[in-house]
């Protein structure tokens, strides 16, 4: 296999570039590099997912207003699985910055990009780590992932089956995936293996589906 964003040690010059992209509704100024996902601009993908979750917040805001005027949208610990250079994490954490953020990849180079580019935007609250190197015990509100398909199923497979397990009673993943990819048929997978998430499509966008999946109080 060549090497791709998905090495633990990519190949090639480092190289580094500032980019300018959207995240939490306003220009930012990012770090990328060659070896990482997406190193030249906000991947598609990537971008209907923050626009979904975006969305999503809203109606929750309006909900919430509408059902306990006093309450506050709080939540726990969010998960950015595959990282990359941290555009999921970085929006998460300007979005709340009283929630902790875990950004995590194998890719050695997107580890240190995302804490490059947390520290540029004066972010504190984003915990950057290897998959290995986040406690058995912490859990998740949340997971949002643009994930690695291109690993191939079983691989796929493999990382969801040890993270979907992780998210607290009534936490929620969002997960963004090209239809031509396999997105209908990763839903199903996702909705067979895991009896305690209810999963369903959210969102379709330019040929991307974005897959929710809740899980239950118990």
């Amino acid at each position: 296999m060549t090497q791709h964003y998905f090495s633990e040690s990519p190949a090639g010059d480092f190289r580094p570039r500032d980019i300018e992209v959207e995240l939490a509704g306003a220009p930012r100024k990012v770090r990328t590099a060659g070896g990482v996902f997406s190193p030249e601009h906000l991947d598609r993908g990537t971008e209907i997912l923050l626009k979904t979750l975006a969305r999503e917040r809203e109606r929750g805001r309006e909900h919430a207003a509408e059902h306990d005027p006093d309450s506050e949208l709080r939540g726990g610990a969010v998960l950015d699985l595959g990282c990359g250079w941290g555009p999921i994490a970085l929006a998460a954490a300007l979005e709340t910055p009283e929630r902790e953020v875990w950004a995590i990849d194998i890719n050695e180079r997107s580890r240190e990009l995302t804490r490059t580019n947390a520290a540029m935007l004066g972010i504190t609250t984003v915990r950057v780590a290897a998959p290995e190197e986040v406690p058995a015990a912490v859990t998740f509100a949340e997971i949002r992932s643009n994930p690695p398909i291109r690993i191939g199923k079983a691989a796929l497979h493999e990382l969801l089956t040890q993270w979907l397990p992780r998210l607290a009673p009534r936490g929620v993943a969002h997960l963004v995936v090209a239809k031509h990819l396999g997105a209908d048929s990763l839903q199903r997978w996702i909705a067979e293996t895991f009896s305690e998430l209810a999963v369903e499509r959210v969102a379709r966008d330019k040929g991307f589906h974005v897959i929710r999946a809740v899980r239950s109080e118990h």
